[in-house]
């Protein structure tokens, strides 16, 4: 297993240097990153000259790609254009943990609910559960993320203002006083419960719908009908033989989506006021500063390879052909 974790690990490197090489080319592709600056009269001359110097503005791509990767392995991705005294990293530090607490309770939710419906879906497949099962998953494929967090946000206002009951917040990552310890642990949930709602019912849907299909798939199979030629009851037919085999294609799904999620829950972050990787990414743009954006799309393709690197190797814990290939 060693043996093939460490394979994996060495896969990731030239696709992590694959990954920064596109970042680069298609982030500096737009144009020049003082172009902005350059119309703008409360720059002079002067403070352009030194953030050319400061970023290597002056000399060739290559060499700016190569400044840019030091930055980022020995200078925590250097300091945004107009903030020299900042690091980049210290604002990604502070952003990375709010967003891994929304992407952790809402996939951690949607992976049990949703294996949960589809495993019970492909049992009873074609009875008014399964039938109500795949309606809601084709609803939550087409539903829009931004419209479901805002009818959350709608219902649970209206619910304040109607009772003047507290239930959720809907806005905010924490109260002003959160308090400490349990208090504020409980404050945090109260704010993550909503955003972490609107994207745990459109998880739920996908992760249903794949696993429904691929126990249906395993279910058939001739090693579970043996199983069931030898008088195992249908429980460990179902949870032992047939469900963890079923689980290796919900894993590929489930790890892309968790690492898209850490830097695409954009909209939700920002529809609730969450101060995570999506508002930090929609201020750089707006501010036009291209090495917070590569910055933050380097941090977002390492956690894809990263969560990719965990469904390999979970694919060898649950199939040892796997692990032995």
């Amino acid at each position: 297993m060693v043996t093939y974790i460490i394979r994996r690990l060495l896969y990731s490197i030239p696709v992590l240097f694959a990954a920064s090489v596109l970042i680069f080319v298609s982030v500096t592709a737009v144009g020049n990153p003082l172009a902005a600056l350059k119309q703008n009269p409360l720059f002079s001359t002067q403070t352009i000259h030194n953030i050319q110097q400061r970023k290597h503005l002056n000399d060739s791509l290559p060499m700016q790609y190569a400044y840019w990767i030091k930055d980022a392995v020995t200078n925590k991705f250097g300091t945004p254009l107009l903030q020299p005294g900042t690091k980049i990293w210290d604002d990604l530090k502070r952003v990375i943990p709010h967003t891994l607490q929304l992407v952790l309770i809402s996939e951690i939710f949607a992976l049990i609910v949703g294996v949960a419906i589809g495993v019970y879906s492909a049992i009873r497949q074609y009875s008014i559960f399964d039938y109500a099962a795949t309606t809601f998953s084709f609803l939550g494929f087409a539903m829009p993320v931004f419209w479901l967090a805002l009818m959350l946000q709608i219902l649970f206002t209206n619910i304040f203002i109607k009772w003047h009951v507290r239930i959720f917040y809907t806005s905010g990552l924490s109260s002003q006083n959160p308090g400490g310890g349990i208090h504020f642990w409980i404050d945090r949930l109260q704010h993550l419960a909503i955003p972490a709602m609107t994207l745990t019912l459109l998880s739920i849907a996908q992760y249903g719908r794949f696993m429904r299909a691929s126990m249906l798939e395993v279910i058939n199979s001739d090693y579970v009908r043996t199983a069931r030629a030898k008088g195992l009851p249908e429980r460990t037919v179902t949870l032992k033989h047939a469900l963890r085999n079923a689980l290796i294609p919900v894993v590929t799904v489930s790890a892309l989506n968790f690492g898209a999620l850490i830097g695409g829950a954009v909209i939700t972050e920002s529809i609730f006021q969450l101060d995570g990787m999506g508002p930090y990414f929609l201020g750089a743009l707006l501010s036009q500063d291209a090495y917070v954006v590569m910055a933050w799309l380097m941090v977002t393709a390492t956690a894809v390879v990263a969560f990719n690197l965990i469904a390999d190797v979970l694919y060898g814990y649950i199939d040892p052909r796997i692990r032995f290939d």
